[in-house]
């Protein structure tokens, strides 16, 4: 169902919409896993060879080591604001291309709130799913940032500096998308922002890039 409502949706877009919608979203750019290791054979990654001597060039420790998935976040906000907590312990278990059993709850949270104006849900949900935060290699890096690979024929992926949680605010609740039924401006309280401007770090000029942390 989802995926029809998708494919009807991708072929009435234009490109003057998606190129005003990753404008307004891009425009909010301004600031800015944990995986639990199961051990099923009592085998560690760091237990020595049989020889009695570390080798860490063996894969063979690693074979016999099956990794639980205990967090999934592709695309912010998707799982934190459009998914019932009750699942969320399913979908940080569930793969990005789940979208048959995901999708449509996605779908219901926004309509819940901008149900006058489908095309701002029917948007979202071709653009969020599959949940993967996606990079175009073969266009341009400069425009790489949040959806752009889908809204501007972008790079994609997502910049340190992006402020998606505006971003993503104002396409729910905003005028990003649709004006109708707008609960605020972009970017503006009560509901289109975190109001949070700025992080209270700089980032780094080194990899990972990511400030310090604050202890």
């Amino acid at each position: 169902m989802l995926a029809t409502k998708l494919a009807t949706v991708a072929r009435a877009k234009n490109a003057s919409i998606l190129a005003m919608t990753f404008a307004a979203l891009f425009a909010l750019g301004a600031c800015s896993d944990s995986t639990a290791q199961k051990d099923i054979t009592g085998v560690t990654a760091s237990q020595s060879s049989k020889d009695g001597s570390a080798n860490d060039d063996d894969d063979s420790v690693d074979d016999n080591v099956v990794y639980e998935q205990t967090d999934f976040l592709g695309n912010p906000l998707v799982s934190e604001v459009t998914i019932m907590k009750a699942d969320h312990d399913a979908y940080n278990r569930t793969q990005p291309y789940n979208t048959a059993q995901f999708g449509p709850e996605s779908l219901a949270f926004i309509n819940a709130f901008r149900g006058a104006e489908p095309v701002v849900a029917n948007t979202l949900g071709a653009v969020l799913y599959p949940d993967m935060l996606i990079v175009e290699s073969s266009r341009n890096p400069a425009t790489s940032g949040w959806l752009s690979w889908a809204l501007a024929n972008g790079w994609g992926g997502r910049n340190l500096r992006d402020d998606v949680v505006d971003a993503g605010l104002s396409a729910i609740f905003g005028k990003v998308i649709s004006p109708t039924g707008a609960y605020c401006d972009n970017g503006q309280l009560p509901l289109c922002t975190d109001n949070v401007n700025a992080n209270d770090k700089a980032f780094s000029s080194s990899f990972p890039y990511l400030a310090s942390p604050t202890l």
